[in-house]
């Protein structure tokens, strides 16, 4: 059964809604940002009870949207938690995502140790975890080991899989690592409920299901933005692009990028870098290759990733001018209501680094299914899948990774030894 709600919290509701709450499921989510995994398992009847985050414009954010208040923390160093059913979380990514330098000292790579054991201390009836798909191959796959080992060790039966969020009705095409754990017992992991298209390998997940929105689909029905904050609805506007960018904006067409432009209209970074190779393993000091720099994005398709620079990078696809907060934001799926805090900078990347509520919601219902099902095993901790990726191909990097995943989580028939 669920945990109590506190009296403090169950005072600040009456009615009905009490009554929900007090059956409610209890969550705690660490590393919340503005509260992307929050919503989504709010709006799967889940009860968060408390969240945690280290940044005061995400903390500021979060208390905005939500009945409870976020905890503003630094989760690197002992915070005392509440024990609930469940605990979520998305450990900052930036130390080992593709869409940055890695750097192997980076602190922030720590934190996926410190999700561990909160979870391994707490002992909650399952985790979620959610990450970038570089967390799979970040320092030769060594966190993968930091995130499983003490977890299984607990109990912890679990599976860990690359998702394109696009296969769950996502607007983007976001390459995402999740895991799902269930203390004692096998939990399920949400299978596809959109075929999508436009991306390498996205098809790979389903074909007969309904198509993903397109991003025409998604962001048709805002009204014109505004050239001025704040916009309407809040954050629906945008800085004119200079005399450059706006030219190269015009020369662009759907789906193309910089390596597309005439050389007199290419950034001087992207002359610098365009011969270089981007390769797992490249030390930091050598990465870069072919940038993609400025983007028009197509509307007939998902959009590309967002990240905390879309709304600088990515170009509207048939507007000369870059993408909205707000746009950004509802290709998030954050509905028009939300409102981020903070400078401008402040709110692309929270929105950039956001869990999708709607991937959120689909993996929340899945988990409440399994709440009302699932029968303790009694069998120890255990791998139960890894899926590193849907492709048939994998780098090489990736293939090792695999190889030692199954080597060290997969050496008996309980999957673990």
């Amino acid at each position: 059964m669920p945990l109590p709600l506190s009296p403090d919290v169950l005072g600040q509701i009456t009615g009905e809604e009490k009554v929900l709450a007090e059956q409610a499921y209890t969550v705690l989510d660490l590393f919340c940002g503005a509260g992307g995994l929050s919503l989504g398992f709010a709006q799967a009847n889940f009860h968060v009870v408390c969240a945690v985050d280290r940044e005061e414009a995400a903390v500021t954010t979060y208390n905005n949207n939500f009945r409870h208040s976020a905890i503003l923390a630094d989760l690197s160093a002992s915070v005392s938690l509440p024990e609930t059913d469940l605990i979520i979380g998305g450990p900052p990514c930036q130390g080992f995502s593709s869409a940055g330098l890695r750097r192997r000292d980076d602190h922030r790579n720590g934190l996926v140790g410190r999700f561990a054991e909160y979870v391994r201390q707490l002992q909650p009836r399952a985790f979620v975890f959610e990450n970038v798909e570089g967390f799979l191959t970040a320092q030769g796959g060594e966190q993968v080991t930091t995130l499983l080992l003490p977890l299984i060790e607990a109990g912890y039966r679990i599976h860990l899989r690359k998702v394109n969020s696009a296969n769950y009705g996502v607007p983007q095409h976001r390459k995402r690592v999740i895991a799902i754990g269930g203390l004692g017992w096998d939990p399920s992991f949400p299978m596809p409920t959109h075929s999508a298209f436009g991306a390498p390998g996205a098809h790979l997940a389903a074909t007969d299901l309904p198509l993903t929105p397109t991003l025409d689909e998604t962001l048709r029905t805002l009204p014109s933005p505004t050239t001025e904050a704040p916009g309407h609805p809040l954050g629906h506007y945008y800085r004119p692009l200079s005399e450059v960018d706006y030219a190269r904006a015009a020369v662009l067409k759907p789906g193309q990028t910089m390596r597309n432009l005439p050389d007199e209209l290419r950034h001087e970074s992207y002359q610098r870098r365009a011969f270089r190779r981007v390769q797992d393993g490249t030390p930091t000091e050598r990465r870069g290759g072919a940038p993609t720099g400025v983007r028009r994005l197509r509307g007939d398709e998902p959009a590309k990733a967002i990240t905390g620079g879309a709304n600088a990078e990515f170009v509207h696809p048939w507007e000369h001018r870059p993408l909205t907060l707000r746009e950004c934001a509802r290709l998030q799926t954050f509905p028009d209501d939300f409102v981020f805090c903070g400078t401008a900078s402040q709110q692309a990347q929270l929105i950039g680094n956001a869990v999708p509520p709607q991937l959120a919601r689909i993996i929340a219902e899945s988990i409440a299914r399994d709440f009302s099902s699932a029968k303790h095993t009694n069998s120890r901790g255990a791998l139960l899948s890894f899926v590193p990726t849907l492709s048939n191909g994998y780098s090489p990097i990736l293939k090792q990774v695999n190889n030692d995943v199954r080597a060290k989580f997969w050496g008996d028939s309980e999957g673990w030894h």
